[in-house]
């Protein structure tokens, strides 16, 4: 490469580009309020439904699946019914459902059980949400689609 050719090259202006937070704010907003939503929710569940010391903890394993219950109606709505707003799936699924299904305390839950003497229960725990989560997203995606395809009969 000659000098005049790398001079033009370093003289060009870069092109005008779109500053990325203007792009990314609406979808970190909207997750942020779907996230308080459902954290919200999950929150007063938890208040109404106490685990005591030791018990199985039903308020976040009941949380957990029928969070993912949702999430498998939803994906299959947005997915295979409506093409929704850009918005709709950070919004519902990333900030309301990532908000009201709360495995990081599932994970602090099995921790407590264990510590506290009692290792069957968190063990027991630990599979109940796997599988139970598991069956409810596919359950839920699959009983969806049988909905769907007999209204369209």
């Amino acid at each position: 490469m000659t000098a005049p050719e790398a001079e033009s090259l370093r003289a060009r202006p870069a092109p005008p580009r779109r500053p990325e937070w203007r792009t990314q704010a609406p979808v970190v907003a909207v997750v942020a309020v779907g996230g308080a939503l459902g954290a919200t929710t999950r929150y007063g569940l938890g208040l109404a439904w106490p685990t005591p010391p030791g018990g199985f903890p039903w308020a976040t394993f009941g949380i957990n699946v029928i969070g993912c219950a949702v999430i498998g109606v939803f994906m299959v709505l947005i997915s295979d019914v409506w093409a929704a707003h850009r918005l709709v799936r950070p919004f519902f699924g990333t900030g309301v459902l990532g908000g009201f299904t709360t495995f990081s305390t599932y994970a602090v839950d099995i921790r407590k059980l264990v510590d506290a003497g009692h290792p069957r229960t968190g063990l027991a725990y630990l599979a109940a949400t796997l599988f139970a989560a598991l069956a409810a997203v596919w359950l839920a995606s699959a009983a969806a689609r049988l909905v769907l395809t007999r209204r369209q009969r």
